[in-house]
């Protein structure tokens, strides 16, 4: 079996990117960890009901006191962990009772729930371990949509195809004289990882052609893929978390993004967390939409033993359970169980309709996703011109510098072939930018820029920022996503500007501009080791964001934020 054993008097336990799980001191019996795998549309309910469950002491039959752990990542990553996992076991790298094998899992939706049976199909044909989408019980549900201002609103209201309609247009009053002439900034999330922009982009084919997903060909998407590249192209930002946009949304305002393609429920809790002032936004629901289900998928395979089955049934039992369901309408997710009322959070008054009217989409066949999901890497996805800004300072030196250096030789690998990049490295000065593109040399180009950084002399942050964005507004690329990335274990102790006159530079390609260039922030070590409020300020001038990104994450911070360009 691959349950972990422990004592009761661990007390409580995060697990990092994922869900807590609760415990009694006084009880010093041992048991086993069920671990779940869910998608990240489940993360406050996980944070909250799997407490609850624990608190409850479970046991099996027998008497096995048992405890679950829920690991909330993007719904993508769920899948190729998954997938993954199954592919070692397969190959006799790990044995079915790893831990590592979530017992239980949930995906954001149902198109990646057939991505998931397809792709585990192909590794075991035949077998069925997992269970089709009809036999799999809903946990919960959010429709997917159209997240706008208020004072645009009612221009889509009425509208049959949102997506026909903003093909052609430039401003909301494009699409009805009546409104503002407000631009259409487009924000969704990377299909590639994120069960709402994969969602998304199927919506887009399916409405350009004028067919059910279920009915849409590889030769459709094909022939589509241009008009769905039109669409792409009022892109303003990419990302893995539909919550995060919905949330920037608010807090930048409507010339930060204008319209978002999003969950219901990221609508609700983006206007609940609004300050007084700041924008009200609306959900428009179109008339065809994805209800994001999200079920409890039990796989019948061999790394899910007997015990764990009996479990994961008491687990899939609980959340099912009125109490619990209530819990998931209070956190503005629809009940998966009939007969649980929505409570107060669905309101007009946070955005959203309670009985709205709209048909479901169905997924379209693995294959078709398949090639969607190529189309959109390859052709349809907007272009991006991105500024690294690397500090390869003194305090860089040994195991720090080696990880920064993989993690940007990743980066550069997967530069899709539409976008470029320029590379600035800087210490006690700013050397001059490096610029590559996205193909075979620019690859190369780039692996020679990481080899070179050494260790050593000062840090001129500020002063490199500014080179960064000067080199960018004189370079600015039109039709593209225009950013800066600026990577720092250190805090500023040399630059002839300073952060006050930064940040008024920095306004100068801000969001009501045509030169829209947003800036993001990595604090790499530990935060007492360099300036992370000043970090803070240079990416919140202009609609970014600061992360902290240690030797053993950095890597992953970087292979997110790629995605939001």
């Amino acid at each position: 079996m691959k349950h972990h054993r422990w004592g009761w008097s661990l007390g409580l336990a995060l697990l990092a990117g994922g869900c807590g799980f609760a415990s009694n001191p006084t009880t010093q019996a041992p048991g086993l960890e069920i671990k779940l795998l869910f998608g990240s549309a489940l993360k406050e309910f996980c944070e909250q009901a799997v407490p609850q469950f624990n608190q409850q002491n479970p046991k099996l039959a027998d008497g096995t006191r048992f405890r679950i752990s829920c690991t909330t990542l993007g719904t993508g990553d769920v899948v190729t962990q998954v997938v993954n996992l199954a592919q070692q076991w397969q190959q006799g790298q790990i044995k079915e009772d790893n831990p590592q094998f979530p017992t239980l899992i949930s995906l954001d939706g149902d198109i990646y729930h057939s991505q998931l049976i397809a792709r585990i199909e192909q590794l075991f044909p035949g077998k069925n371990y997992i269970p089709p989408i009809t036999e799999t019980p809903l946990i919960a549900f959010s429709p997917m949509v159209f997240m706008v201002p208020s004072q645009v609103a009612d221009s889509l209201k009425n509208v049959d195809s949102v997506y026909r309609k903003i093909l052609p247009a430039t401003t909301f009053q494009d699409i009805d004289p009546k409104a503002p002439a407000l631009k259409i900034f487009f924000v969704q999330t990377a299909p590639t990882r994120s069960n709402s922009g994969l969602q998304t982009l199927v919506t887009q084919f399916a409405e350009v052609s004028g067919k059910p997903p279920e009915q849409l060909t590889v030769k459709d998407v094909e022939t589509y893929l241009p008009q769905v590249k039109t669409i792409q192209a009022k892109v303003t930002r990419y990302g893995i978390s539909t919550g995060s946009l919905a949330r920037d949304m608010v807090r930048y305002g409507p010339f930060w993004a204008s319209i978002g393609s999003v969950y219901e429920s990221a609508v609700i809790e983006a206007n609940q967390k609004a300050s007084p002032g700041q924008t009200r936004y609306v959900a428009i629901y179109p008339k065809a939409t994805f209800t994001s289900n999200m079920r409890a998928i039990l796989p019948n395979a061999p790394w899910v033993s007997p015990q764990e089955r009996e479990a994961a049934q008491q687990v899939i039992q609980f959340m099912r359970s009125q109490p619990t369901q209530e819990l998931a309408a209070r956190l503005g997710l629809r009940p998966g169980v009939p007969g649980v009322g929505l409570g107060a959070q669905f309101t007009p008054a946070n955005g959203v309709q309670p009985q709205p009217n709209y048909n479901s989409l169905r997924p379209p066949s693995p294959e078709v996703v398949a090639a969607m999901l190529r189309g959109w890497e390859q052709v349809a996805k907007k272009p991006s011109r991105v500024v690294v800004v690397v500090d390869d300072s003194g305090s860089m030196r040994g195991q720090r510098l080696a990880a920064v250096q993989q993690s940007l030789y990743t980066y550069i690998n997967n530069l899709g072939p539409q976008d470029d990049l320029a590379l600035i490295r800087f210490s006690s000065q700013v050397d001059p930018p490096i610029f590559i593109r996205g193909d075979a040399a620019g690859k190369q180009q780039g692996l020679a820029f990481v080899n070179s950084l050494q260790a050593k002399g000062a840090t001129v942050l500020y002063d490199a920022v500014l080179v960064a964005q000067n080199w960018l507004r004189k370079n600015l690329r039109p039709g593209a996503i225009n950013a800066v990335v600026v990577l720092t274990d250190g805090e500023d102790n040399g630059s002839r500007i300073t952060l006050p006159q930064l940040e008024q530079k920095l306004r100068q390609s801000g969001l009501n501009t045509d030169e829209r260039i947003s800036f993001f922030t990595i604090g790499y070590g530990e935060e007492g080791e360099f300036n992370p409020q000043a970090l803070q300020r240079i990416a919140t001038v202009s609609g970014g964001y600061y992360k902290l990104g240690k030797p053993e994450t950095i890597a992953n911070v970087m292979a997110d934020l790629q995605l939001e360009f």
